[in-house]
Parts: structure tokens; sequence; C-alpha cells
């Protein structure tokens, strides 16, 4: 095993690790809490798979972007929440049980609804789209289902033990994510600065604020809502977006672009994420 397959692995396990943390403190209470608010979860569906591919399509039909960079922008589009999200919406100040039971939701939708958004983008584009459910399906299974219900078995039948494991559980994965990133940055930084020409940066952080705005508009008249739906519609999952692309176009090379994507996102999402948690501060003072 070379050492790109090692800063893989490592990533992988790292995520897993991540979601089993989740689930090592989420209840079927906290996974049940999208259900229970049909509204709620009816604008999370738009915002994540209606709106957002929507306005991209606008904006690549505007602007003439490398073919490249369009790719990554429409599957971005169609490709659910990343399973780290629930940690960044809680530092804004978000409701963690509807975190939870969106990226959840997101997850097993996902399965149906990006094999179809494939379709429809293939129409709208003219351009060969097509990804089987099959590959979706796998992704979500491994890297989300499986590790939040693993960590929510643990809880419920060994409920001390699940205490106990949660911070080095927490320790493990924020040390290897840490240490894939870096390895990653170090291996593809001129893949990442070739990706940045041609207006890619503008157009990734047209992407990300659009879908701050609007995840934070349809999110509804609760702040804590509004902010974990500003985030989630802002930052997508970026193996399923590069197994889309890849599949599709094999001869192209988009591991640049779709990191540039993550740096972006991690930088754009930093004022708002600020905003929200003086916002609750402010809010649990009062």
């Amino acid at each position: 095993m070379d050492t790109k397959h090692l800063i893989l692995l490592a990533l992988q396990v790292a995520i897993f690790a991540t979601v089993f943390g989740f689930g090592l403190q989420a209840k079927l209470d906290d996974v049940a809490y999208i259900l229970r608010r049909p509204g709620l979860l009816l604008r999370s569906l738009l915002a994540m798979f209606v709106v957002m591919p929507i306005l991209v399509v606008l904006l690549v039909k505007a602007f003439e972007f490398r073919i490249p960079v369009e790719v990554v922008l429409v599957v971005l589009a169609i490709s659910p929440i990343p399973p780290l999200l629930p940690k960044r919406e809680r530092k804004a100040g978000g409701v963690p049980s509807y975190g939870l039971g969106l990226m959840l939701v997101l997850g097993v939708a996902a399965i149906v609804l990006t094999p179809l958004l494939v379709e429809v983008m293939a129409r709208v584009f003219d351009r060969p789209l097509t990804m089987s459910p099959g590959v979706i399906a796998r992704i979500v299974v491994v890297m989300i289902l499986v590790p939040l219900a693993a960590g929510m078995i643990v809880r419920a039948l060994l409920p001390r033990v699940a205490a106990w494991l949660h911070n080095p559980v927490r320790w493990v994965a924020t040390g290897l994510l840490g240490l894939g990133v870096l390895a990653i940055l170090a291996g593809s930084w001129s893949e990442i600065w070739a990706a940045t020409g041609g207006g890619t940066v503008i157009a990734i952080f047209a992407f990300i604020v659009v879908g701050l705005a609007v995840g934070h508009l349809l999110g509804g008249p609760v702040p804590e809502h509004a902010t974990v739906l500003a985030l989630s519609t802002a930052c997508r999952h970026p193996a399923i977006a590069l197994a889309v692309a890849s599949a599709n176009y094999p001869n192209e090379h988009f591991g640049g672009i779709v990191l540039l994507y993550l740096l972006v996102s991690l930088i754009a999402g930093v004022p708002y994420v600020k905003w929200q948690r003086q916002r609750a501060l402010r809010a649990t003072a009062a």
C-alpha cells in the first residue's frame, strides 16, 4: 500500500470515527427530530435538492467556466452533506438534533435523488452524466449509516461505555483527520494552485455564499434551524462529487478543484459561523 492509499485510509477511518462519535451521543429522538417537523423537512429537501441545483444551472449558464469547473459545480449541487458537518453546526449555535437527523435523512434521500438529479443535469447541459445508485448507496451506508447506527446501539445498550468512549474516539478522529488533510495539502498543493485560474475561486465562493443564503432563508424563523440548514446547503460531500465527476469524465482531473472547494468552504464559512455563534451567545445572555 503506497502513501496515497494510506492517507485516504486515514481520512476514511477519521470520518467513520467522527460519525461513530456522533452516534455515541445521539438518541432516537435526535434522529426523529426532523421527521416530527414536516415543514422543516420539506424546506430542507427543497434547499438541498431543488433550489441549489437550479441556482447552479443559472450560474453555469451565465458564465463560461472550464468544463472541469462546470462539472464539479454541478455534481456538488447534487451531492448530500458531508458527515463532519454536525460538529460545525453545533459550534455555530445550531440544534444538534436537527443536524444529526438531517445528515441521516439526506444521506438516505441521496441514494434515490442523486442519481435522478444526475440524469436531469445531463439533459439540461446535454452532456453525458450517469451514476449508479449503488455507488451512492455504498458511500452513504459505509460512511454515514453504519457508524451512526453503531454508535447509537452502543449508547442504548452500554451508556457508560459510550460515555467513556466518546473522548478517545473524538481525539483519534480529530488527529487522523488533521494529519490526513495536511498530508493531502502537502502532496497536492501544486494541483490545487493550478485549479485556481479561470474564475474557479470566484465560482466556488459564489456557490458557498449562495448556499449559505438559501439555507438560512429556508431554515425558517427559528435561528438555530436556519444555522444548520445554511451550513448544510453550502457544504457538500466531496467523495460523492468526485465519484460522479470521475466516473463520467475519466480523462479529466477533478481532485484539485474538489480540494480547492474544501479549502474555500472552510474559509468562507468562518464569518457566518462566527456571526451565528455571537447571536447565540447574545440570546443566551438575554
